[in-house]
């Protein structure tokens, strides 16, 4: 059965941008400079949930459902990243931001890249937080290898038609559960309640099917990208990793595209780093968007 849904932090509203199939899911809270969070597969806006109240004591916060994941639409198509960047464009539109700072972890960093390769003055600060980017992270974050096996085998199993729905359906708790104790460092930061709201979108009629569809893409996103990174990015970046996520990767591969990289690694943390590693993320966060 699935649990209720997550309850908003003090301040925050639900809201909802775009027609009825195309539809985006989003809470915002806050004033100020406006700051837009976007997280990754298999997870929500709730993954900010230990970093948006503070956040938003300083800036108007918006932490979206990605196209396809949470509450936000399911459609059978348009999950190329170029596509999904397109989307978030009309969301930014729509709320009336001309610029403003972009966060992302995990797939919002597939999102992320040739959203801020297609449209760069919109946005001043980027911060990208452990995420695989296909087409620009070294070809190493996909050894076939001891270390890594546990956090990059999914990449080809997201990506076959049909199999993953066939096998994953009716054991969703099993399946992330598995997940979120494989690529934590401290699988104790995905709390139960958290793991029952990822659950919950997840077990939905159509919930693996657009998050999957991210993966699926791939090979449309690499060659996308690929494009892209033939323009460098101007604006400032900060790269963050896990030690036990991809750690040094994550500057390596932001230099291969951006003039303006600063990289942080988080020790004893693993991919989750929003949830992991909260209060380094804050701080990370807030010294980033002051900086001249």
């Amino acid at each position: 059965m699935a649990s209720a849904k997550a309850i908003l932090p003090d301040g925050f509203e639900h809201g909802v941008e775009g027609p009825n199939g195309r539809r985006l899911h989003y809470v915002i809270g806050g004033a100020g400079d406006p700051v837009l969070l976007v997280a990754g597969w298999p997870q929500t806006w709730y993954a900010w949930r230990k970093v948006i109240p503070a956040l938003a004591q300083r800036y108007r916060v918006v932490a979206i459902d990605p196209p396809g994941m949470g509450d936000s639409d399911r459609p059978t198509d348009g999950y190329d990243t170029d596509a999904v960047a397109a989307r978030l464009r009309v969301l930014v539109d729509s709320l009336g931001w001309e610029r403003f700072h972009l966060v992302v972890h995990d797939i919002g960093c597939w999102i992320a890249y040739p959203f801020v390769a297609a449209y760069p003055a919109v946005v001043r600060k980027l911060v990208m937080i452990d995420a695989a980017v296909p087409g620009i992270i070294p070809s190493e974050a996909y050894a076939f290898a001891p270390e890594r096996i546990h956090r990059n085998w999914h990449f080809a199993f997201n990506a076959l038609p049909d199999l993953p729905e066939a096998l994953i359906t009716g054991r969703e708790r099993a399946f992330l559960s598995w997940l979120f104790h494989a690529k934590t460092a401290n699988p104790a930061a995905i709390e139960p309640d958290a793991l029952d709201e990822y659950i919950r979108c997840f077990a939905v009629p159509g919930g693996q099917r657009g998050g999957l569809g991210y993966y699926r893409a791939i090979f449309d996103d690499i060659r996308q990208n690929r494009e892209h990174a033939r323009r460098r990015l101007a604006m400032p970046v900060l790269a963050i990793g896990g030690s036990a996520g991809l750690g040094e990767l994550m500057e390596q591969m932001m230099r291969s595209v951006a003039d303006d990289v600063t990289g942080v690694v988080f020790e004893n943390c693993g991919h989750y780093v929003p949830e992991e590693a909260p209060d380094e993320t804050l701080r990370c966060l807030l010294a980033h968007f002051t900086e001249r």
